[in-house]
This record gives structure tokens, C-alpha cells and sequence, in this order.
């Protein structure tokens, strides 16, 4: 079970600014808004809201910032009208993307989304162009200082983990997409804490960028993405944004 996963392509999450995480706050908390609205303010029987809060905490977002962001929700009737749009596409040299949105204005959100592939030599595809290189799974990273591997494993099993896998000092649990919260939520109450906990788009093949100009634009495209308030998760499969210079 276990293998290798590719940390260079998820090691930005280590390393998000104090600007960067007040976007990750105001992002979670439109999801978690969404999620409660569709199934309700009780984790218990609302499983989206259960990865959601998993995600929150992996996030270190405040207990209290998350129950007053439930409790806002549960008590609103109309305001903002989300939808979840799915975007495709391709970036510099082929590298595929995913982008996954929570927006009141498809319009906007739509002109941007291909706007930033453009500006940087991608271009944005059709419904299912690209998400056939990608699995949707449930992803918890957690970082493996002081940590007995052979028991984190037998924990992540024991709470319903599919695969397990280690890389560079992390260690990638895979779950089914809908039993994220709850997987991530049996380890946290045996005193594990997360890099990230969250449903993710594996990518199936990466694809390695070999031109400074290449990964220059890469990076600066996945950086407009993750500024935008509309846009809740990038996902992609390139291999090696660590060789990046500068």
C-alpha cells in the first residue's frame, strides 16, 4: 500500500502567507455557507459539511469562526446564490488543470477563469478535456516528524483509508472523496494534525516543464487562480514546480 506521491506539486500548501490564508479563510467559509444551505447545519447527518469542517481545521481556521459561519448559514434565507462550476483546461506545454469554483456570477467567473489560462499560454476546454487524467479522492497530508508510520498506517486503515503513501517527510493518506471528514476525523481525535484534509483531483501522469519561461508562467497562472475569491481549489499535474528559480 504504500508508494511514492509527487509532494513537490502539493508543497505550496505548506507555504501560504498570512494574506494567502485570510483568502483560505473567506474561501472555506463560502463552502461551508454553501454546504449547510443545501444539507443542513448537523455534521452528523450533512457529510459534505463534515469534509468541509475537516478542511476548515486542516486549515487552522477557529473553532468559533467555523460555528459562527454554520450558524450564520443556518439562519439565513435567501442571500448569495452559489453554484459549483467545474472548469477545464490546459497551461503551458500541456499541463492539465482543473478549477474548481463557488460563484453568484458564472459570467464573471467564467471570463476570468479563461482569461488567466489565456494570459499565461494555456487555454481553457471543454467539459471533460482534462478530467479524465484525474481521480477524485479524498486527500489528508500530514507531516511525518516524530510520528511511527507503521501505526499512522494501521490508524488510517482503521478509519477507512484506501492508500496510503509516503514522499519527502509527508505522509499522503487517500480516502474515498465523500469519507474525507470522516477519516480525517477519527485521526485527529487520536492526536494527528494535517498539512491539508480535503477533496482533490489526483492526477493519474504528470507532466515535467523543462523552460524557465514555462514554469515562470505556470506559476504565475496558478497564482491568479488561488487570488480569486470565486475559485475554491486548483488542481493540476505538474511534476516539478520545485525547480523553479526565484
Amino acid at each position: 500500500m504504500s508508494g511514492h506521491s509527487k509532494w513537490s506539486t502539493i508543497k505550496r500548501k505548506k507555504e501560504k502567507t498570512d494574506n494567502a490564508r485570510a483568502k483560505v479563510f473567506t474561501k472555506i467559509g463560502r463552502e461551508i455557507a454553501v454546504v449547510v444551505r443545501e444539507g443542513g447545519p448537523d455534521p452528523a447527518s450533512n457529510s459534505k459539511l463534515k469534509d468541509v469542517i475537516a478542511k476548515a481545521k486542516a486549515n487552522n481556521v477557529p473553532n468559533d469562526n467555523i460555528d459562527r459561519i454554520i450558524k450564520k448559514a443556518a439562519g439565513e434565507q435567501g442571500g448569495a446564490n452559489f453554484e459549483e462550476i467545474i472548469y477545464e483546461g490546459y497551461g503551458p506545454k500541456g499541463i492539465a488543470v482543473i478549477v474548481e469554483a463557488l460563484t453568484d456570477n458564472r459570467n464573471r467567473t467564467a471570463g476570468d477563469v479563461r482569461h488567466y489560462f489565456d494570459k499565461y499560454g494555456g487555454n481553457m476546454g471543454q467539459n471533460g478535456s482534462v478530467s479524465f487524467l484525474f481521480t477524485k479522492q479524498g486527500q489528508i497530508l500530514i507531516e511525518s516528524e516524530d510520528i511511527d508510520e507503521e501505526k499512522l498506517m494501521e490508524d488510517a486503515l482503521e478509519a477507512g483509508a484506501t492508500d496510503f503513501l509516503t514522499d519527502e517527510g509527508i505522509y499522503e493518506i487517500r480516502t474515498d472523496p465523500y469519507d474525507c471528514g470522516a477519516v480525517s476525523e477519527a485521526l485527529s481525535a487520536k492526536g494527528y494534525t494535517f498539512i491539508s484534509a480535503e477533496a482533490a483531483y489526483i492526477p493519474s501522469t504528470y507532466v515535467k516543464l523543462t523552460e524557465q519561461e514555462d514554469m515562470q508562467a505556470m506559476s504565475k497562472m496558478l497564482e491568479m487562480f488561488e487570488d480569486n475569491d470565486d475559485i475554491q481549489g486548483v488542481w493540476h499535474n505538474w511534476e516539478n514546480p520545485d525547480d523553479l528559480e526565484g
